[in-house]
């Protein structure tokens, strides 16, 4: 195993953590003429970032197992060092992972094996400057954000410094370039997974001293673009979608709903919805763009991706954290009140519902005609995606602990997982697989 590490040269210090101070965003525009650098194009078993391969949660690999256990179906299990909400990433042999050492004020990125969960790498990013306890919400930790994978790089940003710094980490471990994207003023800690877009990889940094999205090249960390948004503190990640005959950078959050052009950060259309504070990212069919939400309002929506910003339907039901789903005509939710939501797409109608207790914080995925949907105790139920009724096919639990979404790939489940021994808190990396029996 390689451990890695890194200092940072320069002190931030745009604004003060947790203060509410307003800084000023300078927006950058493209100029010149756009990269050549190739769009990335995931393997076939590969889960190169948040929501994997189609960002939307859904994935075309063979199922994974319906049940398992301690001892049924664990292909290996790894500890994993720190603390992070952040999902596992797979491409390739390696499995990606962020985390954060908070005694040690330590922000890294860890490398496994793909086949063994051996640990061959763990590169420390950032080494003090994390934020003041009371700028970070109780549940969240200083490694919330999922990292992407072209296939050449890791990228991912973190909250130090009372910035957001964006960092490139190659598949051996070693820093390419690290790059400051502007200040945040902080009021629960920084959330979003940045998202691949031809030569970029863009992040999203809403805060309540001035808001903004930045894309970056992915080979040497230069801004292309940076567009301002409100001051607002809300948690959403940026999807880019090719909906509506476009490809279309979608967010949510600060009351409103917003398409950009991902190629220059120019605003396609926005219109009013959700609420102020939003977790979920995103999700599309066809020509509608749906979004959930949030603090303090409530809001499930759907919205023309046509330039119109037509919002075609409503309700007053909030999935708060979780993304949504889609699957054909139907679009599900998770609340963090335990219930379960099967809406129709096109009309609003809601199908079904089925309380399940606990608290969903990660988000569902579907594979196959089966949703896998993580609460934040640790079970995970298996349902069939039907708009007919809630049909539970198994009920699994590991640990105690899950906030993390899992990544589902060539047959395989990755689950992110914490458990207690007395007052400490250790977290293991799962790898679940058909046929496995454990002593």
């Amino acid at each position: 195993m390689t451990i890695r590490s890194t200092t940072l040269l320069f002190v931030a210090g745009l604004a003060c953590s947790g203060c509410g101070r307003s800084v000023a965003v300078e927006e950058i525009q493209v100029s010149g003429a756009p990269s050549v650098l190739a769009a990335y194009e995931p393997g076939a078993d590969d889960w190169p970032g948040w929501r994997g391969p189609m960002r939307n949660g859904e994935t075309a690999s063979p199922p994974p197992p319906s049940s398992w256990s301690e001892t049924e179906n664990v292909v290996w299990k790894v500890p994993v060092p720190g603390r992070g909400h952040a999902s596992p990433v797979v491409v390739g042999d390696l499995i990606f992972l962020s985390t954060a050492e908070e005694s040690e004020e330590r922000q890294l990125v860890v490398a496994y094996d793909r086949a063994t969960g051996e640990e061959l790498w763990r590169t420390t990013l950032h080494e003090g400057g994390f934020p003041a306890a009371r700028d970070v919400h109780q549940k969240a930790t200083d490694a919330n954000g999922t990292v992407v994978c072209d296939g050449e790089r890791v990228y991912i940003a973190h909250l130090n410094s009372d910035s957001i710094i964006a960092s490139a980490v190659d598949l051996e471990g070693e820093i390419v370039w690290q790059k400051e994207l502007g200040a945040f003023s902080s009021k629960f800690g920084y959330a979003p997974s940045p998202a691949l877009h031809g030569p970029y990889v863009i992040f999203a940094a809403d805060n309540w001293g001035g808001g903004y999205l930045a894309a970056v090249g992915r080979e040497t960390g230069d801004i292309a673009w940076r567009k301002k948004r409100s001051m607002s503190s809300t948690y959403s990640s940026p999807v880019v979608a090719r909906v509506a005959g476009s490809d279309q950078l979608l967010i949510s959050g600060d009351d409103q709903i917003v398409s950009y052009d991902p190629a220059t950060g120019e605003e396609n259309w926005s219109c009013r919805g959700t609420s102020e504070a939003t977790c979920g990212t995103m999700v599309w069919s066809d020509n509608l763009v749906f979004a959930s939400g949030g603090h303090p309002g409530r809001q499930t929506l759907a919205v023309r991706a046509d330039g119109s910003g037509e919002v075609l339907w409503s309700n007053r039901t909030k999935i708060y954290e979780p993304s949504l789903l889609v699957v054909g005509n139907e679009l599900y939710g998770t609340s963090d009140k335990g219930i379960i939501y099967c809406w129709d797409c096109l009309t609003g109608e809601e199908r079904w519902k089925q309380r399940v207790g606990g608290s969903f914080s990660a988000s569902p995925i579907l594979c196959d005609d089966r949703i896998y949907a993580q609460k934040a105790s640790g079970e995970m139920l298996v349902f069939r995606a039907t708009a007919e009724k809630y049909d539970e096919v198994a009920s699994n639990r590991l640990g105690e602990e899950t906030l993390a979404s899992p990544a589902l790939c060539g047959g395989r489940l990755y689950l992110r997982v914490a458990s207690w021994e007395g007052d400490n808190r250790q977290e293991h990396l799962y790898c679940l697989g058909s046929g496995v029996q454990s002593e």
